[in-house]
């Protein structure tokens, strides 16, 4: 079996978020959770930053075309996403599959702490598989 991708980060990245559903349930805004996320990320020493900018790269011309902002993006390698919504749209998480493919990272989590249990999806999209010189 291979390896799996950042095995101990995502484990890490895991453990933070079900330790955040468990102190804050399923009620707040996403705003809740994503103070509560980075304060738990930064208690587990896990380096982390909110909202950067991260390039979106042009798979043509491997040329920077634009700027998007995820909610996380934890150890400079994975993207997180976090929602708090009752009725979740397949959009949302295809949002997070394109920043993957059109970005140099290749892991990425989306969760959704509003429904009756935590939500969390883990997408790969590794380099090997979009553009030619990153």
């Amino acid at each position: 079996m291979a390896d799996l991708l950042y095995k101990e980060l995502s484990y890490q990245i895991q453990g933070a978020l079900i330790e955040v559903r468990k102190n804050y349930g399923s009620g707040h805004k996403e705003s809740v959770y994503q103070s509560a996320l980075s304060e738990e990320l930064q208690l587990r020493k896990i380096p982390h930053k909110r909202e950067p900018s991260v390039q979106i790269i042009s798979p043509k011309t491997n040329k920077m075309i634009g700027l998007y902002r995820p909610d996380f993006l934890i150890d400079d390698k994975v993207i997180l996403e976090v929602k708090a919504i009752e009725i979740l749209a397949r959009k949302l998480i295809d949002q997070l599959f394109d920043y993957l493919r059109n970005s140099k990272y290749e892991l990425g989590y989306f969760v959704n702490f509003a429904g009756p249990k935590l939500y969390m999806k883990r997408i790969i999209y590794t380099n090997d598989r979009k553009f030619s010189g990153t």
